[in-house]
């Protein structure tokens, strides 16, 4: 059981969870959109997704630590470095036109975890793009949107239409809303100068702005132009889901809740649309 323990635990710590979270989200937008399965799409975000949030993590930890770094964060690195050159390898693969948009993400990616831009507009002395207050869940939300939504339909070419607007701001929401129950986890353990949500309004109130938040992203799917029950069903599914992971988080979530369960949600979102299908 122990060593089930560490390899779950390495499965999280490493990434490989949230990349098949945003693997899922980048194949359900085919699916809504009725593009095939795109093999080299989908298989660069998932290992991009290891390799930026490996980078975006252990940055700090390897840069003042690399001559007396722990097992588990070298495992994580040999992890990240192979996941990097199979992510070099399907950026190949794609189209020529898509290098430019990954490389927008790339540096956005960058810029959030290396401290390079002038420290007068950042709450300590960081200088990166998610120690500016109230910054972060915004970036996040952002660079998943254009990864999981423009990214699979730009490689695909599809044209960039009212469909697609709504479809990228109801992913954008449902980001912000899943990682609502992670600022109320940090509330412990976050600098007050981040102003995350939960710091500015409270626990209480946060559960109720993502309440709303999803009565918008369920509602959107019946302003778009191609409207299928098989997708008003799903997107109630996951809304009802989403729904209960809000509520029922706390500042004393168990360690896996967020990290695990949470994260979880696009993957059981993915599950529904192919049981439909």
């Amino acid at each position: 059981m122990k060593e089930l323990k560490h390899l779950f635990d390495f499965y999280v710590n490493s990434s490989i969870h949230v990349a098949l979270s945003v693997y899922a989200l980048t194949w359900i937008t085919l699916i809504q959109f009725d593009i095939d399965y795109d093999k080299s799409v989908l298989y660069f975000v998932f290992f991009a997704t290891i390799t930026g949030y490996n980078f975006v993590k252990y940055f700090g930890i390897a840069e003042f630590h690399h001559r007396s770094l722990a097992n588990w964060l070298k495992a994580i690195q040999v992890f990240s470095f192979i996941a990097f050159f199979a992510m070099a390898y399907y950026l190949w693969q794609l189209e020529k036109h898509t290098l430019l948009l990954i490389g927008v993400l790339g540096l956005i990616t960058f810029l959030y975890a290396i401290p390079i831009v002038p420290k007068k507009i950042f709450i300590d002395d960081q200088k990166n793009l998610r120690q500016i207050a109230g910054l972060k869940i915004y970036v996040i939300a952002l660079v998943w949107t254009f990864t999981t939504v423009i990214l699979p339909l730009y490689n695909s070419n599809q044209n960039l239409n009212v469909d697609v607007l709504l479809t990228s701001i109801q992913r954008f929401i449902f980001i912000i809303i899943l990682m609502l129950p992670f600022e109320i986890r940090d509330l412990n353990y976050d600098s007050l100068k981040l102003a995350t949500i939960p710091q500015k309004i409270g626990v209480k109130k946060t559960k109720i702005i993502g309440v709303f938040l999803l009565m918008i992203f369920f509602l959107l799917e019946y302003f778009k132009d191609e409207i299928s029950s098989n997708s008003i069903i799903a997107a109630l599914v996951i809304t009802l889901f989403t729904l209960l992971s809000v509520v029922f988080s706390s500042k004393k979530q168990s360690k896996y809740y967020s990290a695990f369960w949470v994260e979880s949600l696009p993957v059981v979102w993915l599950i529904v649309l192919l049981m439909l299908r």
